[in-house]
């Protein structure tokens, strides 16, 4: 087992982030043991296992108590993994266009060509991850609807997605956005959602003729972490 965590442990770091099908991280996500001994390994470099049983992958991030050490006396940029306010802007609306509705198919067993209206067995299914439930943007309709709020339409196309894309929250297929990565392990579905929609960003979407999905009520939201052990051991 050690070997196995070792090895783990040396590709999260190197890779920041695995997918959840990988043989060890689904060990890690079904094995007790060998998860709590990931865990203190982690810990003992400042590092926590980011999991989020919706999400394709798993992902390392800094644990609270050591991110004044790391980032503390440095600029707003350095917390921010380099992006500038705009950029996070952008982020929020990405993540808001693609994740909100992937979370109401998984949570109704409905995949991107599915309105799972006729199946009446659909909440016995596991959860499903990957391009069934995660929906493409239009870089194009980004643009036209957000550009001249988000730092202007050059800007985003040639220097904000890219960024995007090389941290591993997005990436970009013939002029279409689609769900990296990071995008729903690193931004915390919980806190972000309500917010989203009921908050500031609701006024800008609403401007922009967008519509998002209603949010989920607290219970809801607990209901749907607590499915991770039954999510992992059906697959």
């Amino acid at each position: 087992m050690n070997h196995e965590i070792t090895s783990l442990t040396a590709r999260l770091l190197a890779h920041r982030w695995l997918p959840r099908a990988d043989s060890q991280v689904r060990r890690a996500l079904v094995d007790e043991a060998f998860r709590s001994e990931l865990e203190a390994r982690l810990a003992a470099v400042g590092l926590e296992l980011l999991d989020n049983p919706f999400a394709e992958h798993v992902a390392v991030g800094l644990r609270n108590e050591v991110t004044d050490a790391v980032f503390g006396g440095r600029d707003y940029q350095a917390s921010t993994m380099g992006l500038t306010r705009d950029e996070i802007a952008l982020l929020i609306v990405i993540w808001a266009l693609i994740i909100l509705p992937k979370r109401e198919r998984q949570l109704g067993r409905r995949t991107v060509e599915d309105d799972g209206q006729n199946d009446m067995f659909g909440q016995e299914k596991p959860i499903v991850h990957g391009e069934e439930v995660s929906g493409a943007v239009s870089e194009a309709s980004l643009l036209a609807d957000f550009g001249s709020q988000l730092g202007g339409r050059t800007k985003i196309r040639n220097f904000a997605l890219g960024k995007l894309a090389r941290l591993g929250f997005i990436e970009r297929h013939n002029g279409y956005i689609v769900e990296g990565p990071l995008l729903d392990v690193l931004l915390d579905y919980r806190v972000l959602a309500d917010r989203i929609i009921n908050g500031t960003l609701a006024d800008v979407l609403a401007a922009a003729g967008r519509a998002l999905p209603a949010s989920l009520t607290e219970e809801e939201i607990e209901e749907d972490i607590d499915l991770d052990d039954e999510v992992e051991s059906r697959r």
